[in-house]
């Protein structure tokens, strides 16, 4: 008769298939070689099939393995989440908050909201992380994030999007410029080709451009690129150029020479969500956190630009 899979033979089946290695995998998981290299055994025997194939430098995944390594994935995650949720209700105002954030998000809208936070409950800590916009899902994807704020990157099928906030895309160029210098609407097919610094596609706004503004035939030419916006203002600053960014994302420069005109025709769009994994309620200071953030945008005033979208 076959044996139950227990959460200890997932997590190293797991932990071998991260690293690659059953001697990693054991130091990383305080266990013996022998005592994991059965365990992954058992597992094998209760499943009735082969998980690893061994070669002389690496453990690989066999095929089947492969195929049902995200759900592994979502099931280990899914009971840690969800025991950290009970421990939450256990402390009741006391616990530990991690929040994935794009940069404009934490700066314009996290940062002002924590002093009312704290004020109420002072006992629950809080970490900010500021992933790469490629990273951002797969942390609330795996447990590591309570909740991101951050726009859509691939969209997944297993996490929620709830809209919180819209801003539109402009150029942002020195004062001086031609384009600044318009006395009408900015369109895209005002944009000269010579002058644009735009993003690296990994990036958030990179991305969203590639995927939203194909009509742009500027994106598909070469052109400077940079992957943040300390950098980009730094260009921008000493004239000549221009990029394309998000009203929020203008608002970390603090250069006063640089401004920003919305673009139009078409003009175009993103929304910034709270991104959490479906059938997982979030912990009482996930939540509590959530709505002092939404009470604090609904009491001040937003960029020009942004619109608020949550109630």
């Amino acid at each position: 008769m076959r044996h139950n899979v227990t959460l200890k033979q997932l997590r190293c089946f797991l932990a071998v298939a991260d690293i690659g290695s059953f001697t990693a995998a054991a130091l990383r998981l305080c266990m013996t070689q022998s005592a994991l290299t059965a365990t992954i055994q058992q597992m094998e025997e209760a499943v009735g099939l082969k998980l690893f194939d061994r070669t002389t430098r690496r453990v690989n995944l066999t095929d089947h393995a492969e195929r049902f390594l995200p759900e592994a994935e979502r099931v280990v995650n899914g009971f840690d989440s969800a025991v950290s949720d009970l421990l939450a209700l256990a402390q009741g105002e006391r616990g530990h908050i991690r929040i994935g954030a794009a940069s404009s998000v934490i700066r314009q809208f996290l940062v002002p909201a924590l002093p009312r936070f704290r004020e109420a409950y002072p006992g629950i800590t809080i970490s900010l992380r500021n992933p790469a916009a490629r990273q951002t899902e797969r942390l609330v994807l795996e447990g590591e994030v309570d909740f991101a704020i951050d726009s859509k990157y691939r969209g997944h099928d297993d996490l929620d999007y709830t809209p919180l906030v819209a801003d539109c895309y402009g150029v942002v160029c020195h004062r001086n410029s031609p384009l600044a210098e318009l006395d009408r609407p900015i369109e895209w097919a005002d944009l000269p080709s010579a002058q644009y610094v735009g993003f690296s596609p990994d990036t958030a706004i990179g991305h969203f451009l590639s995927s939203h503004a194909g009509h742009w035939p500027v994106l598909g030419g070469e052109h400077d690129e940079v992957e943040s916006t300390t950098y980009l203002f730094a260009l921008l600053v000493n004239g000549g150029y221009y990029s394309v960014l998000p009203a929020l994302a203008y608002q970390r420069n603090e250069f006063p020479d640089l401004i920003f005109r919305e673009l139009h025709s078409p003009g175009l769009t993103r929304e910034l969500c709270v991104i959490t994994r479906p059938l997982r309620s979030l912990s009482p200071s996930a939540q509590r956190l959530l709505e002092s953030l939404i009470e604090t945008l609904a009491g001040q005033e937003m960029p020009a630009g942004v619109t608020l979208l949550a109630s």
